[in-house]
């Protein structure tokens, strides 16, 4: 840039700074001043709050809700529930899980029946893999293990939990399928 610019910048850029000053900052700050003391503000007052008139409790001939005796008969109650329902838990925990275990039952299909050495033994098809079983073995995602085997079905034994949430032990009945399902691979 030539010097001559440069000259005639300097005086311009100045008038500029000059025009960016506080020339009307005053009668700005009055008029703020004067609409802030104008305004006033409308608060309606808060309504008077409802007198409170407790009752007092009169139920005569009807058993006490608070109750001591009642209380520790409840309390009673719910811990032999919880003792039942650790005591048939507590093994199916402690014991290592089998391959079966992880898939539901309604996924389990019994295919087919053997008898090896007089033990009855079924073959069970799940996730297109087929396993072979015997009394005492588990399957099923409900510590389902197997009472009887034969060549129509199995019966197992599972624990489930009831309506009222206490753990239960339920016979169920997996029959064999009349028509295995078949696991083509897709092309």
């Amino acid at each position: 840039m030539s010097n001559f610019r440069k000259i005639l910048l300097v005086p311009l850029l100045g008038v500029y700074l000059a025009g960016c000053g506080n020339v009307g900052g005053q009668s700005v700050d009055a008029w703020m001043h004067e609409q802030q003391s104008s305004i006033k503000p409308s608060i309606k007052p808060l309504p008077e709050p409802k007198v409170f008139a407790p009752k007092a409790y009169a139920v005569s001939g009807v058993t006490d809700p608070f109750n001591n005796q009642k209380l520790l008969e409840a309390l009673r109650r719910a811990t032999e529930e919880d003792s039942a329902s650790v005591a048939l838990l507590a093994p199916e925990k402690a014991r290592r899980k089998e391959a079966l275990e992880d898939f539901p039952l309604d996924s389990i299909s019994m295919v087919g029946y053997l008898n090896q050495k007089s033990i009855p033994v079924s073959l069970v098809t799940t996730n297109g893999l087929l396993y072979q079983v015997k009394v005492g073995n588990y399957l099923g995602q409900n510590y389902g293990r197997i009472l009887s085997i034969t060549d129509t079905g199995m019966t197992l034994r599972e624990i489930v939990q009831d309506s009222a949430g206490e753990w239960i032990e339920k016979e169920t009945t997996l029959a064999i399928q009349d028509t295995p399902a078949t696991n083509t691979p897709k092309k």
